[in-house]
């Protein structure tokens, strides 16, 4: 029982099943760096106001700073009997330096210390999150770049659809994963206030320097409601709702990945490293890297629905339901920080099969639009020029062959206003030249967007570093 921060009101030991039931330590012992300094922090403020006298501050700090050291190298071990990381740490300070320790929870609740604590290691993580995210847009833009010029049929509905390019393709993604390093960047300056002194639910009738702790933990200001401060998880649904929306981007790409490296498209084939085999055909090359991520989307997205269905009944202001909150946001930052580096892996590797990207652009007639775009810059109407089209695409399928090997008598059977210029009208490297609008597919027009989105990526890393 006195092992128990709490027992003093009690006069039975807690059953063993509530014990286990209860207990939180297995998950939350990766937060001891975060809780050791939200406590250093917590003891020089006391000590500056007076709560505690200057030795016995300094006798804690000496004996947090040991704690951390010890359990840095490995010299101390975390005991996961102990009900959680915040009494195992104040229980070995305490046997350290005895009287001394048990002054560190002067003004504190153990409500007001693990929502400090957890908002700490979220701020950690999202910056390691940041990081490598950075490098999968970086490489992106860099494979972008080189597949400038490289033709691809564009899709919808999963047809061919209109000629652009992979550097077009690949830029769509890129822009799909700088949204999510803004959010991540959103969430940071959102959430960037300290809970503690917040109390179990009430401030503290000590005279608390919060700014003081906020500013030593590099929170940029204090929370300011002590109930919202305690009972907010706002900024782990946040977070992991951008994870999730991060997790849904990638696993878009992978199905792509997994579709693209089949032996039906075969327009990328993916590095040896970053892919498997198979236990009874060795002639499989399997894609499992993308497979993973799209099948692992599911745990982040199983996450967040698990953090919003956890707060959804409850009143303010701390519930042991909060304990919840942990195992769901914990798994969904070690999934995407497993995912990225694998990825982003996969990626730089990959090897793009251009010829075949280009033949299925042409056998897909994706430049039927195009077709149907001359006709009417020759005076016919598009709705009539949209169905003679149809009319030799008709024909080329029954042939097996595109618009383009059509000779000029057959096209002008369909329509006598197709001269001897249509067939720049159909070659692929032409038309995706003259899609040079902004946002576009020419070559050009990629470049440019390659070039104001590692603007936008250097202006974020700027950002984040301020």
């Amino acid at each position: 029982m006195e092992d128990k921060l709490w027992a003093g009101r009690f006069s039975k030991e807690t059953a063993a099943a509530v014990d286990r039931y209860n207990r939180s330590i297995a998950y939350d012992s990766r937060m001891y760096p975060e809780d050791i300094a939200g406590s250093m922090a917590h003891a020089a403020m006391l000590a500056k106001q007076g709560v505690i006298s200057t030795e016995d501050g300094q006798a804690i700090q000496q004996g947090l700073a040991s704690i951390l050291k010890d359990l840095d190298s490995g010299a101390l071990a975390i005991d996961p009997e102990a009900e959680d990381i915040h009494t195992f740490i104040e229980s070995e300070l305490t046997r350290r330096v005895q009287a001394a320790g048990k002054r560190l929870h002067t003004g504190r609740s153990r409500n007001d210390q693990v929502a400090t604590d957890f908002k700490l290691y979220l701020k950690h993580r999202s910056v390691d999150i940041s990081r490598l995210l950075t490098d999968l847009i970086s490489e992106t833009l860099n494979q972008a770049q080189k597949e400038s010029r490289t033709i691809l049929p564009g899709y919808t509905h999963l047809q061919r659809a209109q000629p652009i390019t992979l550097g077009h393709h690949l830029c769509a993604y890129a822009h799909m994963l700088l949204r999510d390093l803004w959010r991540l960047q959103d969430w940071t300056k959102r959430n960037d206030s300290c809970p503690l002194g917040a109390g179990a639910l009430a401030t503290s009738t000590y005279p608390l320097d919060r700014e003081m702790t906020a500013h030593a933990l590099g929170f940029a200001r204090v929370a300011t409601n002590s109930l919202d401060a305690v009972g907010d998880r706002d900024y782990a649904v946040e977070l992991v709702s951008v994870l999730a929306m991060l997790m849904l981007h990638l696993s878009r790409w992978s199905e792509e990945f997994v579709l693209w490296s089949s032996q039906e498209f075969h327009f990328v084939e993916l590095d040896d490293a970053y892919s498997t085999g198979s236990s009874i055909m060795p002639q499989k090359k399997n894609p499992d890297v993308a497979e993973l991520t799209r099948g692992k989307s599911a745990r982040v997205i199983g996450s967040l629905n698990t953090l919003m269905v956890m707060l959804k009944g409850i009143p303010l202001a701390y519930n042991k339901d909060l304990q919840e909150d942990k195992e769901a946001t914990f798994d969904a930052i070690d999934t995407v920080t497993a995912c990225l580096p694998a990825f982003t892996g996969m990626l730089a590797t990959a090897i793009w099969q251009r010829d075949t990207m280009r033949a299925a652009a042409a056998r897909g007639f994706t430049n039927a639009t195009d077709l149907a775009d001359y006709l009417v810059k020759k005076g016919l109407p598009f709705r009539d020029a949209h169905h003679i089209v149809g009319h030799l695409v008709a024909i080329c399928s029954s042939r097996h062959c595109g618009l383009e090997d059509l000779s000029l008598p057959q096209l002008q059977t369909a329509c006598s206003l197709i001269g001897p210029d249509v067939y720049q009208a159909l070659d692929l490297q032409q038309l995706v030249d003259k899609r040079n609008l902004p946002g576009g597919p020419a070559p050009a027009a990629v470049l440019a967007d390659i070039q104001a989105l590692k603007q936008q990526l250097k202006q974020l890393q700027a950002s984040a570093l301020n």
